[in-house]
């Protein structure tokens, strides 16, 4: 491993972001939310649709009572403190090195604004890429390739981390070196040594 990166794109979800579904959460089966999460959802991802208008309609089957917003707030909350601190200092050196770090998510617009607008995620990177504004998402190439027209970097100048193996396969078909994420300490030791 004595490639010399110049930047690195992190995932968000089960890497630094420790997020239970809300489903979960809302105590939800199966049946009851596959409706919502497999469609409506789907399109919010890649930005063809909004969260509030989509969810509204399942209120009353969730048995939801107080509301978009709150439910919003209830669903975005889950991640409070739940974002791994530990990587902030990893990716402060790294930049302080002059490595780039990105972030390359496939969210829906008022999560992505949550995270790294409200939570303050966005301070810690170089850019921030949502599905939901780039019109796709991960594994699909369209995705990279909007993330590539952006940014200076070459695809051989940057490494590629997430925790789902068809992204990372995905990134890899696209042409990046690309590492599945399993646990911070196995990461750690990895970018100490680029």
């Amino acid at each position: 491993n004595n490639m010399t990166f110049k930047a690195i794109i992190f995932d968000a979800d089960g890497m630094i972001v420790h997020v239970e579904r809300v489903s979960d959460r809302l105590r939800l089966s199966p049946e009851v939310a596959a409706p919502f999460f497999n469609h409506g959802f789907q399109r919010c991802v890649v930005g063809k649709a909004d969260l509030k208008q989509e969810v509204q309609q399942y209120l009353d089957s969730w048995n939801w009572k107080s509301g978009v917003d709150d439910l919003l707030s209830f669903w975005f909350d889950s991640a409070e403190n739940r974002i791994d601190e530990r990587f902030a200092q990893v990716i402060r050196s790294l930049r302080a090195r002059g490595i780039k770090t990105y972030i390359a998510t496939n969210n829906e617009r008022y999560r992505t604004a949550d995270l790294f607008e409200k939570r303050g995620l966005g301070t810690w990177f170089d850019g921030v890429f949502s599905s939901s504004a780039l019109g796709f998402k991960k594994p699909q190439s369209e995705f990279f390739q909007q993330i590539f027209s952006i940014i200076p970097e070459k695809k051989d100048e940057v490494l590629f981390w997430d925790d789902d193996i068809l992204n990372v396969k995905g990134a890899r078909a696209f042409g990046l070196q690309a590492e599945q994420y399993r646990d911070f300490e196995a990461f750690k030791n990895y970018v100490h040594v680029l």
